[in-house]
């Protein structure tokens, strides 16, 4: 099966983008480097196509009753412009997607899915509304969007966009009516940096992308400096830190599980998992040497396999070989020595906190 394009792909193609399959889309990896795209981000402003997120609305008068029994989260009674993250999990307590639940009324709230899950999801969504009167509209055709994000990203939605937007707090929305459309406007933010987000019609995403790449101001970013901008603030990517197999709960994620709330598929197995404590965490490791831990590697102790690196890099921000991995809890603790094994050698680490380097959201 042929992979979809996003709206701007042939912008992607013109910048001399290096494409390749992600989540069934050919998507830019990067335009010049993932270093440079990175420190842009990190400094300044950069720009994503994240065109392949995929959109589900949900309304109709058991629309939060709904949401409250697919999501991990609690949404009951939050104010219009609320945006929440958290998991759906299966009944066993493993991960079908984490995802943001944005309330844009009363029951009405806007789902936004990862790429490579979109099927998945909605097939989930659709099993479990048996019992509940609300509209399950399937969305991901329509929007476009754009992530703008960095120090200098309020400044550039504003001045060069001409979309107020300085209003809004952290994980919060608005809508905004232009050229007859309605454009939703969010400030979350995957890269541990302040950023904006932006869904609209494809035309409308189109001209945003054309206005930010004429201003000079922001430099196209692909999703290989989206990975390294998360990891290094600690953000899961399902595929790698959550899955079928992993539970919110081993990886950290509990926060985002509201147990006192009546009920939620997979609340008892999470329940039951955080009493007990999960038989594997995922961690940070800093490694004492500059060999980079890959997706998969395996994590030694004492020469015994106990867990495998799920996302490693070189650190861009800190100059760090650092991963995040699952490992059996008991060799979890931090300042445990372990080590990674790259091809034949294997090389010495210690756990460390998995956010390995600070974000910088805007209070």
């Amino acid at each position: 099966m042929e992979n979809k394009r996003t709206c701007l792909y042939d912008r992607h193609v013109a910048l001399g983008a290096l494409i390749s399959p992600f989540g069934g889309f050919d998507m830019p990896i990067q335009y010049t480097s993932i270093i440079e795209e990175h420190n842009a981000v990190r400094h300044h402003c950069g720009v994503f196509d994240v065109s392949h997120m995929g959109e589900v609305r949900v309304t109709g008068p058991d629309a939060e009753r709904f949401v409250n029994h697919i999501f991990t989260n609690d949404i009951t009674g939050a104010p219009d412009g609320k945006i929440f993250y958290g998991m759906m999990c299966y009944p066993h307590g493993g991960t079908v997607d984490d995802l943001l639940v944005y309330r844009m009324g009363e029951n009405d709230f806007f789902l936004v899915i990862n790429a490579a899950n979109i099927d998945k999801d909605v097939a989930w969504m659709k099993e479990h509304t048996e019992g509940f009167d609300i509209c399950l509209d399937h969305q991901s055709d329509y929007y476009g969007q754009i992530a703008v994000q960095g120090p200098e990203s309020e400044a550039v939605m504003e001045e060069v966009l001409s979309i107020p937007c300085r209003e809004l707090v952290f994980y919060t929305t608005k809508t905004i009516h232009v050229d007859g459309e309605d454009v939703i406007i969010s400030r979350t933010g995957y890269t541990g940096e302040d950023g904006f987000e932006v869904y609209g019609s494809h035309d409308y995403i189109v001209r945003l992308w054309d206005l930010l790449m004429a201003s000079g101001r922001c430099k196209p970013c692909g999703l290989g400096c989206r990975d390294t901008l998360r990891f290094e603030v600690g953000l899961p990517l399902y595929g790698d830190e959550l899955s079928e197999e992993i539970s919110p709960v081993s990886a950290g994620l509990s926060m985002f599980c509201k147990f006192d709330k009546a009920e939620f598929i997979g609340r008892e197995a999470l329940l039951k998992e955080k009493t007990e404590g999960p038989a594997r965490r995922v961690i940070g490791i800093e490694l004492r040497d500059r060999a980079v831990p890959r997706h998969g590697y395996p994590v030694l102790k004492d020469g015994v396999q106990v867990g495998e690196v799920t996302t490693g890099y070189n650190s861009i921000s800190t100059g760090k070989s650092v991963c995040m991995a699952l490992v059996e809890t008991a060799h979890a603790k931090l300042g445990t020595e372990l080590e990674i094994q790259i091809r034949r050698k294997t090389f010495p680490g210690v756990v460390v906190k998995k956010r390995f380097y600070d974000k910088h959201y805007k209070k």
